[in-house]
Parts: C-alpha cells; structure tokens; sequence
C-alpha cells in the first residue's frame, strides 16, 4: 500500500513537472521585436547620411536594432516599378510600419491600406493627393513635406548670383515622377521673369542621362538638378557629366555637392529623416497616422563647393559665401 502510494506521488511530481516546463519555456523565449520596413528609393550609398540620422534618433528614442526594434532595410535603386515589389515583402513580414519618400507612397498604398507608412520626404503631399489634409492627413500616411517647386525661384536668384551673365540654364528632370516635373515647369516659369533662357532635359530611365547631356551641344550656361529617386541613384554621373562641360550645377541635397556639385539650396534633408523617426516612435507607441499632422521643414540650407568652383574658374561672391551655412572645400 505504502509503495503505491508512493508511486502515486512520484507519478504527480512527473505530471506536474512535464506540465511546468513547456509553460516556463514558453515564458523564457524573447518577445517578437516590431520590424520596421525601411524603403529606400535610391541606394544606400545615395541615403548614406540620411538613414544615419534616422538611426541616431531612433537610439535616442530607445529603439536599439536587434535588443527593441528590427529595421528590415530594402533599396529600389532608381527603379519605382521596385516599389510596390518591396512593399508586398515588407506586407509578408508583417511590419508595424513603412518608412520611405512619398515617390513610393501610391505604390506602397496600392498594396497595403493598414500598415501605416510613414515619408521622411515628400514634395507636395496635399496637392497631390496623398494626404487629405494637413492636420489630420487621415488614412495610413503621414510625414514630412517640402515644396521644391516654390523653391526654384529662389535657386535660380543664388544662381544668377554666382552667374551674374546666366542667360541659358538647362534643367534636367525625370518627368515620369509628377513632383520632378512640376519643379521644372516652375523653373521654367522663374526663368521668364529672370529673363533666362530655359533648355529641358527630359529623362525616366537612367540610359536617358547620357544623351540628354549629348543634346546640349553648347547651348547652357548651368544646369539646374531636379531630385527624385532617379537622379538621387544617379546625381554622382550627372556632376560628372556636367563637370565634363564646364557646367555649374544647382541642387536641392546637400550631399550631392560631395561628387561635384557646386550649389544646393533646399530643406535640410538629414534633419527631415531625423524627424520622420519621431513619427515613427509615435506609431509603434500605438497612435494613429491619420491623426499625427504632416509637418513642413525648418531648416533651409546654402551649402557651396569651393573645390568645384575652383575647377570650373569660378571666382564666388564674398557675399554669397558669407551667406552660406556650409562652404566645402
């Protein structure tokens, strides 16, 4: 009798035991980190600086890579058609949020309505659709926008500054993304009231670049850049090409002075990527992109190259590089 019930008790604890450990196995395995899809439109060497301020701040915000949070980084390099390919990759993964530049935004809309997107960057949101307003942009999508177009007026006067006898700039676009060609109908639009001669290059593929420069032919004192993905995976070619023909170059980034460039005038676009990680701390806290407002930029820099300056012959106005909040040399 004794012996039985001993072996009653030995058979509970057995029970009892096999029953308590896949409980505090399953309490012991880590928490499922939220994944973050990063789409980036261009290449990493291209978001180089700008992915960079986006991490510092997510650190500051306590989102550690691989200990809190996984960021799943893909790159389009140039091509949009990569968008929504991307996007239904980053659907698959079930990530908590989308970050990128409105160039993607309709795509990645197209094949995801509820995870919410968040823009580092877009030119005109509202006017194009992606937003219904401002304060309350409603749907899946809320960011950061800039107005590139109202800004051409203001790069053509640094422009005729640095150029005092401008009277011909090309403008070289890719007309296949709405916002690069808006920018150059209103360079266009500046040009007439400054009295220059405006010369359009047209481009939507990278194989358009090369023979855009072959149709100059002499015929432009500068070139005038319009960003997008396109040009941002190619802007290192075009300041080459550019150079090539003695042609001052006009930017919107910063960082595409490094390969060349002489000038940019634009929002600060670190700052913008910086800012878009608030907006996604925000989300993963449980708000809703519908209701986090759309902001603008507030940081407008004139950054000068003297080195590219040196190459072309060009002596600068004491005055304009007094101006400047970054001259490289």
């Amino acid at each position: 009798m004794q012996f039985d019930r001993l072996k009653r008790r030995e058979f509970i604890k057995l029970i009892g035991g096999a029953i308590a450990w896949p409980l505090a196995a399953r309490a012991q395995q880590p928490t499922k980190l939220p994944i973050i899809g990063f789409l980036g439109a261009s290449t990493p060497s291209g978001w180089g600086p700008w992915v960079a301020a986006f991490q510092q701040r997510m650190r500051e915000l306590g989102w550690i890579e691989s200990r809190t949070v996984e960021i799943d980084y893909r790159w389009a390099e140039g091509r949009p058609e990569r968008y929504s390919e991307i996007a239904a990759e980053f659907v698959r993964l079930k990530v908590r949020v989308i970050v990128t530049v409105g160039s993607a935004v309709p795509a990645v809309r197209q094949v995801t309505s509820a995870i919410p997107i968040v823009f580092a960057v877009a030119v005109d949101p509202l006017g194009s659709g992606m937003i219904a307003n401002l304060a309350r942009p409603g749907e899946n999508s809320t960011g950061l926008s800039v107005q590139s177009a109202e800004l051409a007026g203001k790069r053509l006067e640094i422009l005729r500054e640095v150029l005092p006898a401008l009277r011909r700039l090309a403008v070289i676009a890719n007309v296949g993304y709405r916002a690069a060609a808006l920018e150059m109908d209103e360079v266009q639009r500046a040009g007439r009231t400054l009295n220059i001669d405006i010369v359009t290059l047209e481009i939507r593929h990278a194989e358009d670049i090369t023979s855009a420069f072959d149709g100059l032919n002499g015929r432009a004192d500068a070139l005038y850049v319009c960003t997008d993905a396109l040009i941002n995976a190619n802007h290192k070619r075009i300041n080459t090409l550019a150079l090539g023909m003695r042609l001052p170059t006009m930017h919107g980034p910063r960082e595409y002075l490094e390969s060349g460039g002489l000038v940019s005038y634009g929002a600060n676009y670190p700052d913008l990527f910086r800012r878009s990680a608030d907006y996604v701390d925000k989300i993963l806290r449980g708000a809703s992109p519908a209701e986090i407002p759309v902001e603008q930029p507030t940081k407008f820099d004139l950054v000068i190259n003297l080195t590219a300056a040196k190459a072309l012959g060009i002596t600068l106005p004491p005055m304009l590089l007094a101006r400047a909040d970054e001259v490289i040399e």
